[in-house]
């Protein structure tokens, strides 16, 4: 599906974002990729195989808590 050199990782690897941009639609809040695999801004993935990745942001995680 990648046409250059060298290619994108596919859209079942776990580096699938670092895929070229094909098109952008900032306005409507998503990019296509190279691969396939449409990224939105929320950082949800819709691939081309229909599966789906969840929203995955750091901002997600817990912070350990401090002990005191």
């Amino acid at each position: 599906m990648c046409p250059h050199q060298p290619p994108c990782p596919s859209h079942e690897a776990p580096d699938r974002d670092a895929a070229r941009t094909l098109a952008a639609h900032p306005e409507q809040g998503w990019s296509l990729l190279c691969n396939g695999v449409v990224l939105f801004e929320d950082t949800g993935e819709l691939l081309p195989d229909g599966g789906i990745i969840a929203p995955h942001r750091p901002t997600d995680l817990q912070a350990p808590s401090a002990a005191a």
